[in-house]
């Protein structure tokens, strides 16, 4: 019940961290709003609050010395998964720091950048908070307001980051992985028993045709390079014949 419990915990906050590292993305650019800068800050709360869960939770486990094991090694293997997202969210929370200030909405000091994105983030944000509608509640100064916050709160995943290290030592190189490197990312599987909505990460590869499908796409490729070859060799020709009878 306990590694379920905590792979159920972990897939939340896998999600939330992806959620945010997208909402990161659109900051600086044509997308970027305050709606964005307020979607940023509840997403961010809510990984860190999955964060303290899943610490309080592993932390506790891995201090068990009753646990068989088996157990053990999953739970550090678990345990390391869950160090490799927090450090993707401090560097995330580092980028929106920076680039918060380089490009605040209420007193505008460059332009924002077109990177082609369009439409709204609300849907990603609604993933991340387990909600249909998102609602938006913050001030106009949300931009220069929340950046004080966001520092403050890099500090305290900093800290909680060293203080995992001091409490649990587990050597991420000792930590065998149970599949293959990319294995998630082929697998089908839906929506677990996580409350978070799941992102897809890439999309299905499309399948190929049955019956002759691929066997005609090969023959069309080699009538056309033969008939690209015939051309070359008739305009050679034709060069030839009109230099000489000129």
């Amino acid at each position: 019940m306990g590694k379920e419990e905590c792979k159920t915990m972990l897939d939340a906050l896998n999600k939330v961290t992806a959620c945010y590292r997208h909402l990161v993305i659109a900051l600086g650019s044509t997308s970027d709003s305050q709606n964005l800068r307020e979607e940023l800050k509840k997403t961010r709360k809510k990984a860190q609050e999955l964060a303290v869960a899943n610490r309080t939770k592993l932390t506790s486990l891995l201090k068990d010395k009753t646990i068989s094991k088996e157990d053990r090694a999953e739970y550090e293997r678990l345990w390391v998964l869950f160090s490799s997202s927090m450090d993707l969210l401090e560097v995330d929370m580092k980028r929106s720091l920076e680039i918060g200030q380089d490009f605040p909405l209420k007193v505008p000091t460059r332009h924002l950048i077109q990177t082609g994105m369009t439409g709204s983030t609300t849907t990603v944000a609604a993933r991340a908070m387990s909600v249909q509608n998102m609602k938006y509640e913050a001030d106009s100064n949300i931009d220069t307001a929340d950046l004080r916050d966001l520092q403050s709160e890099i500090t305290q995943v900093s800290q909680m980051m060293e203080e995992m290290e001091m409490k649990v030592q587990v050597a991420p190189w000792a930590v065998e992985a149970k599949q293959e490197a990319g294995a998630e990312l082929k697998s089908n599987m839906s929506v677990g028993n996580s409350s978070v909505g799941v992102i897809s990460i890439c999309e299905e590869e499309p399948k190929e045709e049955e019956g002759g499908g691929g066997r005609d796409a090969g023959f069309a490729s080699i009538c056309a390079v033969v008939g690209f070859f015939v051309i070359i060799t008739v305009a050679v020709v034709l060069g030839y014949l009109v230099v000489n009878m000129s």
